[in-house]
C-alpha cells in the first residue's frame, strides 16, 4: 500500500476513532476511562471509480471510498476527495440503523454529514470532522461477506441546504474487509451477513 494511500486511510479511519460524531448520542467519557476507546468494529475499503462526488454543487474526483461500522450501529460511507488545495478534504455520509432491504442491497439512512479539511482542529495530529445535521440515504449494492460491492450511491442535504452526492462503481476487485474487534451485532442491522 503506497504511503500516501496509507495516510489517507489513517485520516479516514481517524474520523471514527472515538470522536463525538462517531459515537451514538452520549457524550464522550472522561479521558483515560475504560470507555475512552475507538468504537469502530470493522471497516471495508473499496476499489473503483467515483463517477460523481459533489459537495454543494462543486464536483471532485475521489481518492478512496471506505465503509466504517461502529459497535453502537453508526455507519459511515467515507470519501477522501482529490482536492489539490486540501489533502485532508474528506466527507462522510453517516447514519444509524442501516438495513439490508433485499439480498445484496444495504441501505443507510443519513442523519449527519461529517466534513473534514485542513482547517479543522486536530487531535493527535488528525483533523476532527465537523458534524452537520443532514437527511438522505446511501445504498450499497453487493455483499461484504462475499467481499463484493458493485456500487454505492449516496445523496444527502444538510440543515444549511448544502447538497452532497456520491456515485461509486467498483472495478471488480474484492473489497478489503477488516474486523477491528469482535462485537455482538444485532443481525437485523449487520450488513456483513
Amino acid at each position: 500500500m503506497p504511503l500516501h494511500f496509507s495516510r489517507l486511510l489513517a485520516v479516514a479511519f481517524g474520523l471514527c476513532l472515538g470522536t463525538p460524531p462517531c459515537l451514538a448520542e452520549p457524550p464522550l467519557p472522561a479521558a483515560g476511562s475504560l470507555e475512552d476507546k475507538p468504537d469502530i468494529d470493522l471497516y471495508a475499503l473499496m476499489s473503483g471509480t467515483c463517477r460523481t462526488v459533489k459537495v454543494d454543487g462543486r464536483e471532485f474526483p475521489c481518492k478512496t471510498v471506505a465503509f466504517f461500522h461502529s459497535e453502537k450501529g453508526r455507519a459511515h460511507f467515507t470519501v477522501a476527495l482529490d482536492d489539490p488545495s486540501d489533502e485532508s478534504h474528506i466527507i462522510a455520509f453517516s447514519g444509524i440503523n442501516g438495513r439490508r432491504s433485499i439480498q445484496n442491497v444495504y441501505e443507510l439512512p443519513i442523519d449527519r454529514m461529517l466534513l473534514n479539511s485542513k482547517h479543522r482542529p486536530k487531535v493527535d495530529g488528525i483533523p476532527v470532522p465537523a458534524a452537520q445535521i443532514s437527511s438522505g440515504v446511501c445504498r450499497q449494492i453487493g455483499n461484504f461477506a462475499m467481499l463484493k460491492v458493485s456500487s454505492v450511491t449516496c445523496s444527502a442535504k444538510d440543515d444549511s441546504g448544502r447538497a452532497y452526492e456520491l456515485q461509486f462503481v467498483s472495478d471488480g476487485t474484492p473489497i478489503i474487509l477488516r474486523r477491528v474487534r469482535q462485537t455482538m451485532t444485532n443481525a437485523e442491522h449487520n450488513p456483513y451477513q
